[in-house]
Parts: C-alpha cells; sequence; structure tokens
C-alpha cells in the first residue's frame, strides 16, 4: 500500500482524464457511489436516521452531492447543505447540483439549501446541528491555509454534536500531505478516501482525525497509478515477513554477521547494554559492545552474550581520539558499526565520533549522540563511502537541520525526504508514525508503535535491532524499515500484554524473539 500527496493525486485525476479518456464526471459518479457504499456498510444503524450532508464548492463537495442524489431517491431523511453560492459551483460539481436540484423539485419537502456566508449559518446552525449522521465534503485536499470564515464556525459546531461524519476524501480542515490540522479539523468517526490514501491520513495528527479509513478504487488505471514520482509506502506485514530468509541447518555464528557498538559513557551505560542485547535478539551471531574503560565493569555483568572491549581514553569515563586507532583495527573483521547511544556529548568526543564516520567503511547506524556529536557539521555524511543510516527522534533532527522540533513536526515527511536526499543517507525519523527515507525520496510509514513506547531506552534497542539486522547481511534500506516495523511490534505486543503503562525498553528485547516467530511462520518457514 502506498500513499500519495495532493498533487500526486490530482497529477493521477488528470492523466485519467485526458490521457485515457475517463471523464471526470464519472470519477465523480464512481467516488460518491463508492462512499455510498461506505456509508451503508460502517453505519448501518444510522442510515434510516436524520442525514446531513455539508458540502463546498470543489470536486470534494461534488462527491457528497452524487450521495445526496442516491439518499433522496432512497427515500432516505437527507438534507444537503452547499456551504457556497451557487454562482461559485463549477464543472463537474455543477453537473452534480442540477441532478440534485432536479430530483428535489419531484420530491416533497426542503432538502437542499445554499449557506454562502456566516450570517446565514447562524440562521441554520440548529437545524444543521439536529442531524443524526453528518458526510462531510466541506473542504478537499488541496487546502492548504487555516481554515478561515464560516467554514470554521460549520466545522466546530458539527463536531460539538458528537453525532458520527463520514468524511469524504480527507476530514476538512486536515492538511493532506503533513496531517496536521490547519487550524480547526473535522473529527471523522471514519472517512473515504478515493484513488489512494493520502499521506495525511497517516503523517502528523491525522490518524486521531481520518478514524475508520477506507480506500475507494475510482477506475484510475494501474498504469497512471505505478508511475512515478518516489512513493510513501505503508509498511506492511508480508513485506517484512519476505526479508527473512530461513536458516539453515549448517548456520553458525559467524554465518549471521558481527556487530560493532561504540556506545556508553558515564551515567550513560544503560543505553549500551540495551543496544547491544537488541543487536543479539535480532539474531546477529556476534556482537562487540566497544565503551569506554572505565565502564566496563558495569557493562560486562549486564552483556552476557555480548562481547564488550573497554576503549582506553586516557583514563576518562567518555571516548576520546585515543580511541580511534585501536577501534580502527578492532572493526577490521566486523560487519556493521552502530555509533551513539550513551556516547555524551563532551567535546572531545565529538571530534572523535567526526574521525569515525570519516574513516570507517562499514555500514553505519547513527544514533542519539553519535547524531548530536556532527550536529554542528552534518556535511561529513557526504565524504563516507559505505551505506549510513540516521535515526533521530525530532529533536536531534532539529539539532541537524537547525529548524525547530514544531518545524519537524509540522512537514514530517519533507523534512525527511530533503536531509536524506541531501545526505545520501538512510534517515529514520522516529515518533508517532516512524518515516524511513531514502536518498531517492522513497519513503515508508511505520504503521507499528504505540503511546506506551514513550519513555527512556527505546532508541537504544531500535539501533542494535537495525544494526544486527544489517549485519547478517540485509540492505540498509530493508534493515531499516524492517527494523522500526519489528520495534513498534514490539510494543504494540506489550501494549496488548501488558497495558500501555510501564513496560520498559529491555521488555521489547524480551518480547523481540516471539516477533520473528510470527513473521517466519506466517512466511511459511518451519520453526
Amino acid at each position: 500500500m502506498y500513499l500519495v500527496t495532493a498533487r500526486e493525486m490530482r497529477e493521477m485525476d488528470r492523466k485519467t482524464i485526458e490521457e485515457f479518456g475517463l471523464p471526470g464526471q464519472l470519477l465523480m459518479e464512481n467516488a460518491g457511489r463508492k462512499a455510498l457504499d461506505m456509508l451503508f456498510d460502517h453505519f448501518q444503524d444510522m442510515v434510516s436516521k436524520k442525514i446531513g450532508i455539508l458540502v463546498g464548492r470543489g470536486n470534494n463537495g461534488g462527491d457528497g452531492l452524487v450521495m445526496a442524489r442516491y439518499l433522496l431517491q432512497m427515500g432516505k431523511k437527507v438534507t444537503t447543505f452547499v456551504l457556497t453560492s451557487r454562482d461559485k459551483i463549477k464543472g463537474d460539481a455543477l453537473s452534480n447540483l442540477i441532478l440534485l436540484e432536479t430530483l428535489c423539485q419531484k420530491k416533497e419537502g426542503d432538502h437542499l439549501f445554499f449557506i454562502p456566508d456566516n450570517d446565514t449559518f447562524e440562521t441554520f446552525r440548529a437545524r444543521i446541528c439536529m442531524h443524526d449522521l453528518f458526510v462531510d465534503g466541506m473542504l478537499g485536499t488541496g487546502l492548504n491555509t487555516p481554515v478561515r470564515g464560516f467554514f470554521k464556525e460549520v466545522i466546530t459546531a458539527v463536531n460539538a454534536t458528537n453525532s458520527p461524519i463520514l468524511s469524504l476524501d480527507i476530514p476538512s480542515g486536515l492538511d493532506a500531505d503533513t496531517g496536521m490540522p490547519l487550524g480547526i479539523c473535522i473529527k471523522a468517526t471514519a472517512t473515504a478516501t478515493f484513488g489512494f490514501a493520502k499521506a495525511g491520513l497517516f503523517l502528523g495528527e491525522g490518524r486521531q482525525f481520518t478514524g475508520h479509513l477506507g480506500v475507494m478504487d475510482i477506475g484510475i488505471p494501474d498504469y497512471i497509478a505505478n508511475q512515478p514520482p518516489p512513493r510513501l509506502h505503508v509498511t506492511e506485514s508480508p513485506c517484512i515477513e519476505s526479508l527473512f530468509p530461513p536458516r539453515n541447518t549448517h548456520d553458525h555464528k559467524g554465518t549471521w554477521g558481527h556487530v560493532l557498538i561504540i556506545a556508553g559513557s558515564r551515567g550513560k551505560s544503560g543505553a549500551a547494554i540495551l543496544a547491544a542485547n537488541a543487536a543479539v535478539a535480532a539474531g546477529t551471531g556476534l556482537v562487540t559492545l566497544g565503551i569506554p574503560q572505565a565502564i566496563n565493569d558495569i557493562v560486562e555483568t549486564a552483556t552476557l552474550e555480548a562481547m564488550t572491549a573497554p576503549l582506553d581514553s586516557g583514563g576518562k569515563t567518555y571516548l576520546t581520539l585515543a580511541a580511534l586507532d585501536p577501534l580502527m583495527k578492532l572493526s577490521q573483521d566486523k560487519s556493521t558499526l552502530a555509533l551513539g547511544p550513551g556516547l555524551g556529548t563532551h567535546e572531545k568526543t565529538q571530534k572523535f565520533v567526526t574521525a569515525l564516520v570519516k574513516e570507517s567503511d562499514l555500514p553505519l547506524i547513527l544514533d542519539a549522540d553519535g547524531l548530536n556529536c556532527i550536529a554542528h557539521d552534518p556535511s561529513i555524511l557526504k565524504q563516507r563511502k559505505a551505506p549510513t543510516i540516521l535515526t533521530p527522534h525530532p529533536g536531534e533532527m532539529a539539532q541537524l537541520t537547525g529548524l525547530s522540533t514544531q518545524e519537524i513536526q509540522a512537514d514530517r515527511l519533507g523534512v525527511a525526504r530533503q536531509f536524506a536526499a541531501t545526505y545520501n543517507v538512510t534517515l529514520v525519523l522516529k515518533g508517532a508514525g516512524t518515516l524511513t527515507a531514502l536518498p531517492d525520496g522513497t519513503t515508508f510509514f511505520c504503521p507499528t508503535g504505540n503511546p506506551g513506547m514513550a519513555s527512556g531506552g527505546m532508541g537504544d534497542v531500535l539501533t542494535g535491532i537495525i544494526a544486527g539486522l544489517t549485519a547478517q547481511g540485509m540492505a540498509p534500506a530493508d534493515a531499516a524499515q524492517a527494523g522500526t516495523f519489528l520495534h513498534g511490534a514490539c510494543g504494540d505486543f506489550l501494549t496488548q500484554t501488558k497495558g500501555p503503562w510501564g513496560f520498559k525498553a529491555s521488555d521489547l528485547i524480551t518480547a523481540l524473539p516471539g516477533i520473528f516467530l510470527k513473521l517466519t511462520q506466517a512466511n511459511g518457514q518451519d520453526t
């Protein structure tokens, strides 16, 4: 499944109409009919009650006018409120308005009203709010400025009724690309989106406004839908299952890679421990944890399966350039390097990290303090010859880009894609709906994970998982996508079995083998 931006969807519609020859009015008819099917499927106990259809002047409103016509023909208690003056409706939407007007003339009662301004809305407010079920066709995917005027009043009033709402294509007021509400937004019970799901239905705050999502096929040909540009994909379980080949009976620990993790400092030894133990649980053959010599006794007792490599930093409890040469020798027979969890950001550590990033020719997973140590000059990433995966949370992303955290969150997709392309890295932008962006713009949305994972150490576990998968031979882009999916799936399992409060990052490590078992069984592998 992939998601589209508003521009991409408009281009698909244009090509379908102009190049394929499918009339726009037929696309609108298909959309209205499919949304009607969803209305009956999802609101079976409501369709015999009072239905209020709210439409604007664009194609989104035209879809609602199609629904109104069919509902009226069926004898349902439906009233349509057109939130503009009649003369402003054009094109295919006007054609459907004329059909509805003709039908209304044959029916008893008042079924169609025009509300062009706030004063008119105030006279209709009570009447609108009395409906038991709403269809929202007010503002479509073209909206990119805050909701203004009486539309703001209408959305506020409809949300306040607490009646169920079916939104058409996208909840009115939601940015179709970022998933951020543009001032105010309809809180839909369900959304019928047309052609393909819009990115904003998943990104940002989109999922909490979308409700149950139905993706409606309206007749866009496959050859148009499958053309570039790069897509935003939703990572799905079958895609992840296919990335894990069965293990052979003659395999041994040397078969499945050797991760070198450079992590830890005084007060942050736990981050190093979590990353190492997660790499082990991810199925890595061998894991070596490079740490400041001063914290080795603490770390060694908590990483029974991983080996430790105490690095001399002149007696310091953080790593310095003194550790670089021994570390380069240590890395010669390793498969993957992970750098950052709990390292600290001392000035001498920054110099060490910068040098290691430049000199290492291993695939690199850079996280946490490793990111903070290069934030003053991320251009060093361009000097790397081997694949590089970055796993920032929004605060770390802000440090890397010079943007504010709010700006990052307001356009997660755009920021992730631009950074990945600029620095030729795979970027895992963590958070609700983690994104994995590749240098060519292809991006993956992770549907797993939940708020119960909002606690310290979760990112260190993710680093270990991705590093472990990369060491086992998985392509870095696949390892990043699979790692985020597995990480979130562990959190979802723990929420289901323990509840959303109180589970720890280390609990994810314990849950990981069971998640692997589900994936391999689904892929038909013997256990």
